[in-house]
């Protein structure tokens, strides 16, 4: 322990100037600062004993974010302007976080919450490189694919997106949430170009153009050794002009309006190659279609949505998953507050009524009926008339089923 006792006062000595300089303009008393001095030490003890925990690591990130939301809230009250330690809260954070995922490099959960607090702070930089050790060191972990191919789409970068969401498909491909996000994402940018074609000006003539992004923020996932250290600029690629530029950007919108990415190419992709992966079943493409029913409004949904169907009703004959699907066609991605969802309504339970006698599972089919029932019947200013066709309807499966 011996060991341990050095380094953690080889920790709390770095705070030293911190704490003097909250001491001299009062905004923790030398109580407080004791006391603080008192926790840090058990914490950091904690934490660099044999067969520390991840949860501990997070505890104590956690309790110097709270130090550090306090320290803002007394310095706002006392009016304290400048402190020369102002981001040295940030600082200890930050390292505390670097420590644990050095320490507890498997913890997916200690690398998100890394991930969500340098975000939080804005550090962009160390993010990207965060989130390249953390990807490193974690490749099956879905959901820091997901992180990644996100902050890229919402940036405008649809390229490296794909290329971070087609890269952890490779790595994940016991469990469908990824691939789901994927396609998730292509329906969203798909949206996005929708709204450009529907507004007048530029906008409409160019929909394809790319979003503006960032520089700083852009993450690339790229070997070590693969940098480039020539400065001489021999290797660089000459830049065009403004006239070649122009006109090379023209010529990629042209190849782009007839691209098959414009017709749902990529999500239907993205939903056969699903179908040769070990997870997936009735209930996964069940899913697909719901999150599509979700895009109702663009163009292509229609199409794409047809396909997932088409493929379950073929692959899963009669399957409640299947008759679910089917079932719900009608009012899938549509508000409950237009008539049109009113209008469809009757459709749909004349389907429930088909199916309930046809599917092979009826108590199964009769419970994922009751659950989307439900989801309706919880919403606030939904018409009393569709209110208590659904109490009825789902009254009457529930009786059917008992």
């Amino acid at each position: 322990m011996a060991g341990v006792a050095e380094k953690a006062r080889f920790y709390l000595e770095r705070s030293v100037p911190q704490l003097r300089e909250w001491e001299d303009k009062g905004v923790f008393s030398k109580d407080e600062i004791r006391n603080i001095v008192q926790k840090r030490n058990d914490y950091e003890h904690r934490v660099l004993s044999p067969g520390n925990k991840p949860a501990e690591w997070s505890s104590y990130a956690k309790w110097e974010q709270s130090l550090e939301a306090l320290k803002s809230k007394r310095c706002k009250r006392l009016k304290i302007r400048h402190l020369n330690s102002a981001h040295a809260g940030q600082g200890r954070v930050l390292a505390i976080y670097e420590r644990s995922v050095n320490r507890h490099p498997a913890s997916g959960e200690l690398w998100r919450e890394y991930l969500a607090y340098t975000a939080g702070v804005k550090a962009t930089k160390r993010w990207r490189k965060t989130m390249t050790n953390a990807l490193r060191m974690n490749p099956t972990d879905p959901e820091l694919w997901v992180m990644a191919g996100r902050r890229a789409a919402r940036n405008g970068d649809m390229a490296s997106s794909r290329g971070f969401f087609m890269r952890g498909c490779r790595f994940c491909n016991k469990e469908c949430g990824l691939w789901m996000e994927y396609a998730r994402s292509e329906m969203e940018w798909l949206a996005k170009v929708d709204k450009r074609k529907a507004k007048p000006g530029k906008a409409a003539k160019d929909p394809l153009r790319p979003d503006r992004t960032d520089a700083d923020d852009e993450l690339r996932i790229e070997d070590s050794d693969a940098e480039d250290d020539d400065d001489d600029g021999d290797n660089e690629l000459p830049v065009p002009s403004r006239a070649q530029a122009k006109a090379i950007n023209e010529q990629e919108s042209a190849q782009l309006r007839s691209n098959p990415a414009m017709d749902g190419a990529i999500p239907i992709a993205i939903f056969d190659i699903s179908r040769k992966q070990p997870f997936f079943k009735a209930d996964v493409a069940e899913a697909f279609y719901v999150m599509l029913g979700a895009f109702r409004s663009v163009s292509v949904q229609p199409k794409v949505a047809q396909h997932v169907l088409h493929v379950i009703e073929e692959q899963f004959p009669e399957d409640p998953a299947t008759c679910s699907c089917y079932i719900r066609q009608p009012i899938l991605g549509l508000s409950p507050h237009t008539a049109d969802f009113a209008a469809n309504l009757r459709t749909v339970l004349g389907r429930l009524t088909e199916k309930l006698e046809s599917t092979t599972d009826r108590a199964r089919l009769a419970q994922k009926t009751i659950a989307w029932m439900d989801e309706y019947l919880a919403l606030d200013g939904l018409d009393d008339s569709i209110r208590a066709v659904l109490k009825l309807s789902r009254e009457r499966v529930a009786g059917d089923v008992l």
